[in-house]
């Protein structure tokens, strides 16, 4: 056998026999089977992708509470602004060019922080000569005193000698010329020494009037300088001198000044209960207190100054803010038995989050869960952007803040705070 034919034979030995061969004729039912199976599983995902609702995201607002002092109690209404009883345009003393600015609007700064320098070169140079004054009429003193012990010491000699007749009577009284003058010179060189340190310490503190510091603690409200514009204490004419480097406004004597007619002054009293509301938040309600009624009236306007204290202060109130306020007559009121019972409180929500498109007002409440529930609500009181909730609700509810939105219950949804 030839090479050749050795190796065709070792291929033809690798082919298949065509007889054994699986062309699946003879098991047809095996492929219906499989596609039977995977058919419904792939239409239930299919199906179940179509019907999934992707999660929503809404933003939530929180159910608040609210003094119910209502126009019912109140025995006087009036308007007036938010002011501070200390506040300053913060100058300085002398005129000067401003070389440092350290404050800014709304910086907070506390009492004697430093709120600019002014070019103090020559207040420096003043300061320095006083000082050298100082150290030369000092100078002069150790060698007075010295001649004077001298002096001294040479007169009583010389009283001595007078006495034993040693002397004349002119000698001694030379010598206690000489000493008088020479005392007389030292209590000069100490009143000069005495000038200079007076006359340095002026110098120090006409230093200082070119640093420019805050008044007391408070908010720079305005920034009224700028580096290399002069500031003077008076106004000085064309414009281009400063008369303050800044305003500040203790937060903490925010109160509001109202005018209120003098045919009704009689109706208010200092410690009066008051409910102020805010132009910028209609819907919130501050408890106050009248402080003071200024004695005197404004006679064009028939007026009278009334100031009211906040109860308590918050950031949001802010100095030149309009408000309205009510004074208050019994904080108290009597129920049919009889029994004083106080002012109650009822809960206020943002207008937007009560829906009014059925008969029955109703609100999304969000769940701990984050879905939703269809809570239905009882509406007092409309405000301006709230509305008065009077049941169906508790303070610190969350709830949708859009009802018009297509939402369903129990849906799932990305809470938004």
């Amino acid at each position: 056998m030839t090479h050749h034919s050795q190796r065709q034979s070792d291929l033809n030995s690798l082919k298949i026999d065509p007889s054994l061969r699986d062309t699946g004729s003879g098991h047809p039912g095996r492929w219906w089977v499989l596609l039977l199976i995977i058919l419904p599983v792939f239409a239930g995902g299919v199906l179940w992708i179509a019907r999934r609702e992707p999660v929503m995201e809404v933003a939530l607002v929180q159910v608040r509470k609210m003094e119910t002092a209502s126009r019912d109690t109140a025995v006087l209404s009036a308007s007036g602004y938010v002011e501070a009883r200390r506040q300053a345009t913060v100058s300085s003393k002398i005129t000067g060019q401003v070389v440092e600015l350290f404050v800014e609007e709304g910086m907070e700064v506390s009492e004697g922080q430093v709120l600019a320098k002014l070019d103090d070169s020559e207040a420096k140079a003043q300061a320095e000569n006083a000082r050298v004054q100082i150290e030369v009429a000092r100078a002069s003193i150790p060698e007075l005193k010295i001649r004077v012990e001298d002096a001294e010491r040479t007169y009583k000699r010389m009283e001595a000698l007078f006495g034993k007749a040693a002397i004349s009577e002119e000698e001694r009284d030379q010598a206690k010329t000489r000493m008088d003058s020479l005392q007389a010179q030292l209590a000069i060189a100490e009143s000069q020494l005495a000038l200079a340190e007076s006359g340095y310490a002026i110098a120090l503190r006409h230093l200082d009037n070119y640093t420019i510091r805050a008044p007391f603690p408070g908010i720079a409200i305005s920034k009224d300088a700028q580096v290399g514009e002069m500031i003077s204490p008076v106004s000085a004419g064309g414009g281009y001198t400063r008369t303050g480097i800044s305003t500040i406004v203790d937060m903490t004597s925010l109160e509001v000044e109202v005018d209120v007619n003098e045919s009704f002054i009689a109706r208010v009293s200092i410690g009066q209960k008051v409910v102020a509301v805010l132009d910028a938040y209609p819907d919130w309600q501050i408890p106050a207190t009248v402080r003071t009624v200024i004695p005197a009236a404004d006679r064009q306007k028939a007026t009278v100054k009334v100031r009211i204290s906040f109860d308590a202060l918050d950031p949001r109130i802010l100095p030149d803010m309009g408000v309205k306020v009510n004074f208050l007559g019994e904080t108290t009121t009597e129920d049919p038995t009889g029994e004083a019972t106080q002012p109650t409180q009822s809960l206020i929500v943002d207008s937007k989050a009560v829906g009014q498109a059925t008969d029955q007002p109703h609100v999304w409440l969000c769940r701990t869960d984050n879905t939703l529930e269809l809570r239905p609500v009882r509406i007092g009181r409309s405000f301006q952007r709230s509305m008065e909730i009077l049941d169906g609700l508790r303070p610190g509810d969350w709830v949708v803040a859009d009802a018009s939105l297509p939402l369903k219950a129990d849906q799932s949804v990305r809470a938004i705070r």
